[in-house]
């Protein structure tokens, strides 16, 4: 990663960060949250508190900023529990379409991942999606990697079930 020029302003800095981060943030509170709406908040959340310089020292680390989202995220399910909240009906896969995908087949696995545990979600996205091992999630999400293996397991499992026909 190149370093900032020394005459950069904190405000930059994170203008910076959000230009390369906020994206594939974005697409991870997606996930989690099954809300298009609520994951811009989370990610914006996110980004205030860094400008109000409340973000630590390591604010230019991808795992950090990561965690920040997800926590964030949490945070966002817990209020909800409290209320009962509908799922939106707009896509949580849109961001990590690929060209050869069919309509019918993204429909039946969005609903399959919006029937998931934000947490299984999360698992799945980050080991389908974004390419990484359970231990690097487990490092992302604070984890155990038994417990991230059994979230992707568990979480496998169902959308087998709901994705296999008759299911």
């Amino acid at each position: 990663m190149t370093r900032p020029p020394r005459d950069e302003s904190p405000s930059e800095r994170i203008g910076r960060l959000y230009d390369r981060f906020a994206a594939p943030l974005f697409r991870f509170a997606v996930i989690i949250l099954a809300d298009r709406a609520a994951a811009a908040d989370a990610v914006q959340q996110v980004f205030v508190t860094l400008l109000r310089g409340r973000g630590g020292d390591r604010r230019s680390d991808a795992t950090y900023l990561r965690r920040a989202v997800r926590n964030e995220c949490y945070s966002i399910v817990r209020r909800r529990r409290k209320d009962t909240v509908s799922a939106t009906d707009l896509p949580i896969l849109e961001a990590v379409a690929a060209e050869d995908d069919r309509p019918d087949e993204r429909l039946a696995i969005e609903q399959a991942m919006r029937v998931l545990p934000p947490d299984q979600r999360e698992v799945v996205y980050l080991r389908v999606f974004e390419g990484m091992t359970l231990r690097e999630i487990a490092d992302v999400t604070g984890e155990s990697i038994n417990t991230v293996a059994s979230r992707h397991r568990y979480a496998m499992e169902k959308l087998r079930s709901r994705l296999s026909p008759g299911g």
